[in-house]
Order: structure tokens, then C-alpha cells, then sequence
């Protein structure tokens, strides 16, 4: 199936992902991932909850970890242009079928909560507490010198259908797994920043976040964070990589957290801000979709996930395999 023309002029505009809220069993060992190992900074703390940034963002947060019994992701966040996109995010939400309220979060402005077709809980506001610069501040550059968050990439039961229903939101397609058999999406890569990707899907089941992603300076900065972890204890969570993506071009390692949060390292993709840049197919048998070196990932890769928390999931409609680690 072809993928949908790209939307330039959807309803409301969402300007780029924002941030992450994860309930987490063990605060303090979440903690020692995030800030000690990764190198996230601390905006606010609390015996129930840690706000972190990474070293090039203004606002206040870009994940938040709040203690919980079970583990689980509460909502993916994203940032619009006004006030005004906020009214109109709602009506185009509650014109779908999908539940809208406004809510309150902290450092947030007003916020809209909704979720996608599939349930995905997300959540969009227009303003946030804005931070001093600290990207020059090198004294605080700690683990693999985390610059920014860089995407989403959700399990989806019909990949398809998430990509018409956020085409509809003005996200853009910029690479696609397309099964030669079927002709059907097994995956695909969707923008609003300008880089290769805000929110992707991979055929799953779902819905369940695979993984979120952060920008990194340079591929050396991932190589120290793999001696880092190898000699600190975090040995087993280092899932898959260093490597460098056929999608995407960038540069890669995938790392879990306490909670088997799975978290991407990336840096090196290219840029989309051409409104008529054309999507880059890719069949799912080719063995360089996954890496341009040609090495396969782990079946965990393609099978693990975070559940959103209350969200019922369903088994992909889609049955095909890609090439899998031994």
C-alpha cells in the first residue's frame, strides 16, 4: 500500500515530540541510569518523582520518572505552535472518536490529553518552563553527553492505519518498510522537526513503545557510554549495536533501562524540511534495512516492549518477519 501524500496543511501544528513519562518500580535505580549513566540532568526532584533534561534543551523536561508499582509508560508528549493549535488539536481528536480533556501537569502550560486510533496515550501543549542555557556549561557533560530527545518508535498492530491517521496530524513520511508479499507497512519513519523522524511504527503487538531515542554529539560519545556500562555494572543492559542504520543513516546503540525501558543512543541522520522530499522504500527482506552493515537484530528487538499503562493491546494484523538474530 502506498504511503499517503504528505499533509503541509493539517488542522493544527505540532512543532516536535517534547518528552516522556515513565512509571518506574525503583526510583533511585532509575536515577543512577538516567542522570549517572546517561547524563541526563535533574530539573526538579521529589520523593515520587525526577524531572530531566538533556544538555541543549530550554524546557523543563524531556522525561519524567515517577515511582510506581508496576512499570509502564504514561504518555508521550508533544509540543504545538499556540494556544489556538491547542483548541484545534482538540476538535480534530474529538472529531475522530478520540477521548480530549485539558489537563494539568506541572511546568506545563494548559495541556491537551488524547490518545491516537490505537489508544497511544499522548498528551500536547503549547508552552513549558523554560530553562537557562547549559549546552556550554561542559563541566556538566556526564555519560554519552545526551543533547536532546530525537524520537518515538511505538509497536503497532496496523502500521498502516497509524500512518494515515498521523499523516492526518502533518507528520510526513520520510523512509518505509513496505512486505513485498502483501505490499503492506511493516514500518515507518514519520517527521515534523525536520530529521528523519518524531514518531515511528513498527509492526507489532501493540500498541506498545519500543523505544525512545536521543541525539548524541558524535559516534565516539556511544563508545564511551559502551565502556562506561561495561565496567560499571550495566553489562546486560546493553541490547543491540554500535551500528549504523540502513533507515535513517544514523548512527546507533540500544540500551535498557532498570524497568527494560528500551532506550536508542543515535546521532548522524540527515535532514527532510522539503516539503516535497520524496519517502525512501525499503523491502523487509533486505538485510541492510535494519543495518548497512548487514547485521541482523535481536529477536528481543522485535518482540519487547513498554506497555502503556490502561491501554489494551492486539496482536498485529500483519504476520510478516524480517530477518532476526540467531
Amino acid at each position: 500500500m502506498p504511503v499517503p501524500a504528505p499533509n503541509l496543511s493539517p488542522d493544527f501544528n505540532t512543532v516536535r515530540l517534547s518528552h516522556v513519562d515513565y512509571a518506574v518500580t525503583d526510583l533511585g535505580a532509575s536515577r543512577a541510569f538516567y542522570v549517572d549513566i546517561l547524563g541526563l540532568q535533574v530539573t526538579d526532584e521529589t520523593a515520587e518523582a525526577i524531572w530531566l533534561r538533556a544538555m541543549e534543551e530550554r524546557g523543563h523536561h524531556c522525561i519524567v520518572l515517577r515511582r510506581a508499582d508496576a512499570a509502564g509508560v504514561e504518555v508521550l508528549g508533544f509540543k504545538v505552535w499556540s494556544e489556538g493549535d491547542l483548541d484545534r488539536a482538540e476538535a480534530w481528536f474529538r472529531a475522530r472518536g478520540c477521548p480530549t480533556a485539558f489537563v494539568e501537569r506541572p511546568y506545563q502550560g494548559r495541556t491537551l490529553r488524547t490518545a491516537d486510533l490505537f489508544g497511544v496515550p499522548l498528551e500536547f501543549f503549547a508552552t513549558m518552563d523554560r530553562l537557562p542555557p547549559i549546552h556550554q556549561k561542559y563541566a556538566l557533560y556526564k555519560g554519552v553527553k545526551p543533547l536532546r530527545i530525537d524520537h518515538f518508535n511505538t509497536f503497532s498492530p496496523d502500521v498502516d492505519a497509524s500512518v494515515a491517521f498521523w499523516n492526518g496530524m502533518g507528520f510526513r513520511v520520510t523512509e518505509y518498510t513496505e512486505d513485498d508479499d502483501s505490499g503492506k507497512l511493516w514500518a515507518a519513519w514519520m517527521h515534523r522537526k525536520g530529521g528523519v523522524h518524531d514518531m515511528a511504527f513498527t509492526n507489532g503487538l501493540g500498541p506498545r513503545l519500543h523505544h525512545t531515542a536521543f541525539w548524541v554529539p558524535t559516534p565516539l560519545n556511544i563508545i564511551d557510554l559502551l565502556d562506561l556500562m561495561s565496567t560499571t555494572g550495566w553489562l546486560k543492559n546493553i541490547e543491540r549495536g554500535p551500528g549504523r542504520h540502513g533507515i535513517s543513516n544514523a548512527f546507533f546503540l540500544y540500551v535498557r533501562d532498570p524497568d527494560g525501558n528500551r532506550i536508542e543512543i543515535y546521532c548522524s541522520d540527515y535532514q527532510t524540511v522539503d516539503p516535497d522530499l520524496e519517502p525512501i522504500r525499503w523491502s523487509l527482506t533486505d538485510p541492510q534495512r535494519q543495518t548497512l552493515w548487514g547485521a541482523p537484530a535481536p529477536r528481543s528487538w522485535f518482540e519487547e516492549g513498554s506497555a502503556f499503562l490502561g491501554v489494551a493491546q492486539r496482536e498485529a494484523a500483519l504476520k510478516a518477519s524480517p530477518i532476526i538474530a540467531p
